[in-house]
């Protein structure tokens, strides 16, 4: 039987893979891993299949789909807050919404991004002022290079803007290309319990809710101000929905960028600007697309254009693959370059090509 990569990502490209496996418990996760590593097979891990891309050739190797489930309370009280464990494939967007129902703050400014729970300490997923750096306390992993067992603490996870330790560790186990070394089990948060939010630290967020910067907000009423806000820019995936193509993407696929302050003060005047961190300073990906002249739904009528919604967004119409998506993203690269001397990078991580 063919399995097909399209069929597990919310871009809905990609090729064969030679084997699938389905992992629903660690064990089944660790020991898909384990044989793949002991026969020297490539290996791809998927969950939600919301931040890949992959080649139209597939994957020539051991897919493991983890479709772990599960929430586990370990403690909810005023002192301790609330600490909860989550198994990676989890659906993120389902746990967030767990979370403002039991007033765990610190996650409600992440409602509606898709993928699993285990994903986003890799990414150290963010939004509208939260990511999940902020209430992670443990990622628990299987260290393919030791073949054991690793459980990180926060400050040992080396989180920075959409990036992390796991992120970074990479290695060539099983062929010439890296794969990544750790693979994640379940993520714990630890969280305050209120039923405030955390502040509202997005301006645009702060709009839509009708507040100042810094207000503390119902956690319901986040969540429900940032689905309405990813809703209108088509960033909301509903698998069953497939009428709406500009949520056939892989959400963001570019970073914003971290300059240094010679390169900031080389855009015009009215280019965003905010602090990056260790002296660096972050610009907006979207303005760079839209003000290189990449609006929104360049390249229509498709088969792969930008979202009509967000110009951040690159979207399949409905019968793009692979090369369709990678050539439209070159060419806002490209220009976004020529005109700003500015490289944007990929966010999704690309399998099997590259830019």
């Amino acid at each position: 039987m063919t399995h097909l990569l399209a069929d597990l990502t919310t871009l809905r490209v990609g090729g064969p893979a030679r084997k699938l496996v389905e992992a629903r418990t660690d064990a089944e996760v660790v020991e898909a891993v384990a044989a793949a590593d002991a026969a020297g097979e490539p290996l791809l891990l998927v969950a939600g299949g919301s931040n890949l891309l992959v080649a139209d050739a597939g994957f020539d190797g051991t897919v493991v789909h983890v479709a772990t489930q599960g929430v586990s309370v370990a403690s909810e009280d005023a002192c301790g807050g609330g600490v909860v464990t989550v198994a990676a494939g989890h659906s993120f967007d389902a746990f967030v919404a767990t979370a403002v129902q039991r007033g765990w703050a610190g996650v409600e400014a992440l409602s509606g991004i898709p993928g699993s729970v285990g994903a986003t300490p890799v990414q150290n997923v963010g939004a509208y002022g939260q990511d999940v750096a902020q209430t992670i306390e443990t990622v628990r992993t299987w260290d393919r290079l030791e073949r054991r067992q690793r459980t990180f603490v926060a400050a040992e996870l080396g989180f920075g803007y959409r990036t992390s330790l796991l992120k970074r560790s990479r290695v060539a186990l099983n062929g010439p290309h890296p794969e990544s070394r750790y693979v994640v089990l379940d993520v714990t948060f630890q969280f305050p319990l209120r039923a405030a939010a955390s502040e509202v630290a997005y301006p645009e967020l702060a709009r839509r809710l009708g507040v100042e910067v810094g207000a503390r907000v119902s956690s319901a009423a986040v969540r429900a101000a940032v689905l309405e806000l990813r809703a209108g820019k088509g960033m909301v995936w509903d698998p069953a929905d497939r009428s709406d193509h500009d949520t056939w993407s892989a959400g963001s696929f570019f970073t914003n960028p971290l300059l240094r302050p010679d390169q900031a003060d080389a855009l015009p005047t009215d280019a965003p600007r905010f602090p990056g961190g260790d002296g660096l300073v972050k610009t907006s990906a979207a303005w760079l697309i839209d003000h290189a002249g990449f609006g929104k739904g360049f390249g229509a009528p498709g088969p792969a254009t930008l979202s009509t919604k967000h110009t951040l967004a690159i979207t399949n119409r409905g019968g793009a693959t692979a090369a369709d998506l990678l050539a439209l993203a070159r060419t806002v690269t490209d220009g976004v370059e020529a005109r700003f001397g500015i490289r944007l990078v990929n966010e999704p991580v690309l399998v099997g090509t590259s830019l």
